[in-house]
C-alpha cells in the first residue's frame, strides 16, 4: 500500500516535538497499566481453576473435618488411595464399628474386593480453587476445569472484531476506558460466584468486555511515538505485560484462594480509571475523523511539555493533511463495507494480513500453551510461572538490538525455525533449564509478527481490521 500522505507529515511532527521525550514517557505511563491488567486478567484461571491434589476422605476412620492428607494408617488400608486412580474409589468399610479410634484403622476392617465412590474428600493444601469450591473433582469432572480456559478465548474470540469497530466509531480512549471498567466489574463479580455456571458466565464476559484492553493500549502508546523509537515502544509495552505476568504468579503464590486473588487483581482495575481518563485520544484516530483542531491541541501540548516547538512549515503541512480518500470522502463518511472493500482491493495488504495472522496464531498457541504448562512443570508452580514470565526480557532486550539492523522478514523466519526447534528439542531434554530457555526467541518471534503488522507499513490501518 502506498505511503499515506498524512502519516508522512505526521511522522514529521512527531520528529520535531520529540520522538520520546516527557509527554510520550508520562502516556506510557499511564498506557502500561492496562497492559499489566490485561495479563493478570487473563492467565487468571491458571490458578483460579486450577486442579488440586486430593484424596477420599475415609469417615470410619478419621474426622470429616481433618486437615491431614497423609495419615499413618492410610497406606495400610488402601495402598492405592494417593495415587490418580484411587482419588475417588475406596475400599468398602466392612467392620460392626461406624467409626473406629483415630489411627486404629487396618487392613482387615476393609472388603478389599469392593469399591465403593467417595462422597468427601481432603485436600493436600489449603489452597482454595473452584475444584473445591464447586466439588469439581474425579476424572469425569476435568472438562469442567478445561472449559473454563476455552471459554475465556472464545470471549475473546467473540469480542475483539466487535470491539474494532467500536473503537474505530468512537475513539480507542473510551473503549479502553470501558474495556478497563468493565473487566474490572466482572472479576470482581465473579469472585462472589455462588456456582460454576455463574463462574463460567463470568469468565466469557470478562474478556467480551476486556479483550481489547492490551491492542487499544499498544496503539494508544506507538501512535505517538517517533518511528525510531517504535521497536523501543514495543518494548515497553511488552516488558510491561511480562512484569504483570510475573505478577500474577507472585500474588497467586500470597493469596492461595481464588476468591481473595480475584479480587486483588481486579480492585486496581477500577482505582486506575481516574488516571486513565486524563490520557489522549489517538491523533490518527482524530485525523480519519478530520478533527484536526484536536489532533493539533495535543500535538502543542506534547510540543510543550517536551520543551519544543512546531515549526510554521510544520503547521501548514499538517493543516493540509486530508485522509487517504480525500477532505470530501473522509473514513467517517464511508460505510463499513466500503472500507472493507478498499482494504481488500489490495493484495499486498491482503497478503500481509493472512501471512501475519497466520504467524500470530502460532505464536499464540505456542506462547499460551509455555505459560499454561509452566505449573504442571515439577517444582514450585509458581516459581516456575514467574520464571517462564520474566525469562522473556532477554528476548526483548535482544529484538532491540538486532529488529532495527536485520530488518523484520529475516528476524521473523529465524525466530520461527528457533522457536520450533526448541520446542521439539524440549521434549527429549528434561529440565526446568531447557523448558525455561524456550520463551526468549519465542519472544522475538512474537514481538516481530506485531511490529511487521503494525509498524512496517507507514499506514496505520482501522482496529477492526488489526484486531480481526
Amino acid at each position: 500500500m502506498p505511503q499515506a500522505e498524512d502519516d508522512v507529515d505526521l511522522d514529521g511532527v512527531l520528529h520535531e516535538i520529540g520522538q520520546f521525550g516527557r509527554f510520550q514517557v508520562r502516556q506510557y505511563g499511564l498506557m502500561v497499566l492496562p497492559i499489566i491488567f490485561n495479563a493478570l486478567f487473563t492467565l487468571s484461571y491458571i490458578f483460579t481453576a486450577g486442579n488440586l491434589e486430593y484424596r477420599c476422605l475415609v469417615p470410619e476412620c478419621e474426622d470429616p473435618a481433618t486437615e491431614i492428607y497423609n495419615p499413618p494408617w492410610l497406606n495400610a488400608t488402601w495402598p492405592g488411595l494417593l495415587h490418580s486412580d484411587g482419588r475417588c474409589q475406596r475400599l468398602q468399610f466392612i467392620s460392626n464399628d461406624t467409626r473406629l479410634p483415630e489411627g486404629e484403622c487396618t487392613s482387615d476392617d476393609f472388603n478389599t474386593s469392593a469399591m465403593i465412590p467417595c462422597d468427601a474428600f481432603v485436600f493436600q493444601t489449603e489452597e482454595s480453587t473452584i475444584v473445591r469450591d464447586f466439588n469439581i473433582t474425579c476424572a469425569h469432572n476435568d472438562w469442567k476445569l478445561t472449559l473454563v480456559g476455552t471459554i475465556n478465548n472464545v470471549g475473546q474470540f467473540v469480542a475483539l472484531p466487535i470491539a474494532g469497530y467500536l473503537s474505530d466509531r468512537f475513539g480507542r480512549r473510551w473503549i479502553l476506558l470501558v474495556s478497563v471498567a468493565g473487566s474490572a466489574v466482572f472479576g470482581l463479580v465473579r469472585s462472589f460466584a455462588t456456582s460454576y455456571e455463574m463462574f463460567i458466565a463470568m469468565e466469557f464476559l470478562d474478556p467480551v468486555i476486556g479483550s481489547t484492553m492490551y491492542t487499544t493500549a499498544f496503539i494508544l502508546a506507538l501512535e505517538l511515538v517517533g518511528p525510531k523509537m517504535r521497536v523501543t515502544g514495543n518494548n515497553i509495552i511488552s516488558c510491561a505485560f511480562s512484569f504483570g505476568e510475573a505478577l500474577l504468579g507472585l500474588l497467586a503464590m500470597y493469596f492461595r484462594d481464588w476468591r481473595v486473588l480475584l479480587r486483588i487483581l481486579y480492585i486496581p482495575g477500577l482505582l486506575a480509571l481516574p488516571f486513565l481518563y486524563t490520557t489522549v485520544e489517538s491523533v490518527r484516530w482524530l485525523l480519519s475523523k478530520n478533527r484536526k483542531d484536536e489532533a493539533f491541541t495535543i500535538l502543542k501540548r506534547a510540543a510543550k511539555l517536551n520543551g519544543k516547538t512546531i515549526s510554521q512549515a510544520a503547521f501548514e503541512r499538517f493543516n493540509c493533511i486530508e485522509t487517504k480518500s480525500g477532505s470530501a470522502k473522509s473514513l467517517d463518511t464511508q460505510t463499513y463495507a466500503q472500507l472493507l472493500r478498499e482494504a481488500l482491493a489490495n493484495p499486498a495488504l491482503v497478503l500481509r494480513v493472512i501471512n501475519c495472522s497466520f504467524c500470530w496464531l502460532t505464536n499464540t498457541m505456542v506462547y499460551f500453551g509455555l505459560s499454561l504448562n509452566s505449573v504442571s512443570l515439577s517444582g514450585n508452580k509458581y516459581l516456575n510461572f514467574i520464571l517462564v514470565s520474566l525469562i522473556e526480557l532477554p528476548g526483548f532486550f535482544l529484538m532491540q538490538l538486532i529488529l532495527d539492523r536485520v530488518g523484520r522478514k529475516k528476524t521473523l523466519f529465524t525466530t520461527l525455525v528457533l522457536s520450533g526447534l526448541f520446542c521439539i528439542i524440549s521434549v527429549f531434554i528434561a529440565g526446568i533449564g531447557t523448558y525455561l530457555f524456550l520463551p526468549r526467541t519465542h519472544t522475538v518471534f512474537n514481538q516481530t509478527v506485531f511490529l511487521s503488522y503494525r509498524c512496517s507499513g507507514p499506514t496505520p490501518y482501522p482496529v477492526f481490521a488489526q484486531q480481526t
